[in-house]
């Protein structure tokens, strides 16, 4: 396997008993992406990524880390990477600059690359003005970005996080989220894949998405030909009396529409096609009579994945 690829994920499989929590999967992440594995609960997102890490082995199949097999030699193919694959866990009477010591220790690092990094790192995770407090005094919110910020030890080249955000409340999320933006925006030679099932977080961070379901891939691409693939876009359109079947009907003959639904006092029309028929599509409304007054489309990424995930039970 090439080093220039950060993940290669070959026919992947793993058994409990008679369950099949990952399905011969076949996974190669880009270079400096910033990839998503989405999925719902029980997918095989966390399984995957702990047989990625050495946290549990594969039944069958291989990963492989910047071209070094996991499972054969896990200590050089985890050398740069750093992890947030379970829920983490620190000495509480430890403040987070003993803890990234403590750890830059543990994995090798010199006095001066720890000493060096720790200041930077607790700025970037916004940790800077608790760098000296007991851990034991934090919000899990704060113990999360602490994690973080030992996954950036020894500034590594690809970064693997299980569900950052899990369990955190409105704030802790934010917070997380928007030192991951930062994290992708400052850092240009950087590979990062994030496993969430949360739709809003993947969009709002990830440049390319990786969709599982029973622990298959469906889909792998660009996050914005993901939007693009599923078979129709759902747009509700705004009407000024409730749709009566006459109007819908005659909405549902227009081009490219595969179904039209009342919706409350509105209709929802699954439509078919690019852009030009979504052009098409708005003038043609304009004329028919309906009393329409606004169309907007539903988020295209949510459209696709549900989509996605039907198609798979």
């Amino acid at each position: 396997m090439s080093s220039d690829v950060p993940i290669e994920i070959v026919g992947l499989r793993k058994e409990y008993g008679a369950f099949v929590a990952v399905n011969n999967l076949d996974l190669s992440i880009k270079k400096n992406s910033f990839t998503g594995f989405l999925g719902p609960n029980g997918a095989g997102k966390s399984t995957t990524l702990k047989i990625l890490t050495h946290l549990i082995a594969a039944s069958a199949g291989r990963a492989y880390i910047n071209g070094v097999d996991v499972a054969s030699d896990p200590k050089n193919a985890l050398t740069g990477v750093g992890t947030v694959v379970e829920t983490p866990e620190f000495y509480s009477y430890l403040t987070p600059r003993e803890t990234l010591r403590y750890i830059g220790e543990i994995i090798g690092l010199t006095s001066e690359s720890i000493s060096s990094d720790t200041d930077a790192i607790l700025e970037k995770v916004k940790m800077a003005e608790w760098a000296d407090k007991r851990i034991g005094t934090f919000s899990k919110g704060m113990r999360q970005r602490i994690a973080i910020g030992q996954s950036l030890l020894g500034d590594p080249n690809l970064i693997i996080l299980d569900e950052p955000t899990s369990g955190l409340d409105p704030r802790g999320m934010a917070e997380t989220r928007e030192i991951l933006k930062n994290l992708r925006n400052d850092s240009h030679d950087l590979t990062v894949v994030m496993s969430s099932h949360l739709l809003n977080e993947v969009g709002d961070l990830c440049d390319r998405v990786a969709l599982i379901n029973h622990g298959t891939l469906l889909i792998h691409d660009d996050i914005d030909a993901l939007s693009k693939a599923g078979d129709a876009r759902r747009l509700t359109v705004k009407v000024a009396s409730p749709p009566t079947k006459e109007s819908m009907d005659r909405v549902a003959a227009l081009d490219n529409v595969k179904s039209v639904e009342r919706y409350g006092n509105d209709m929802e029309v699954h439509l078919t096609g690019g852009m030009d028929a979504r052009v098409r599509f708005m003038g043609d409304l304009a004329g028919l009579g309906v009393g329409a007054y606004s169309v907007y489309e539903e988020d295209s990424l949510e459209t696709t994945y549900l989509s996605l995930i039907k198609e798979s039970r």
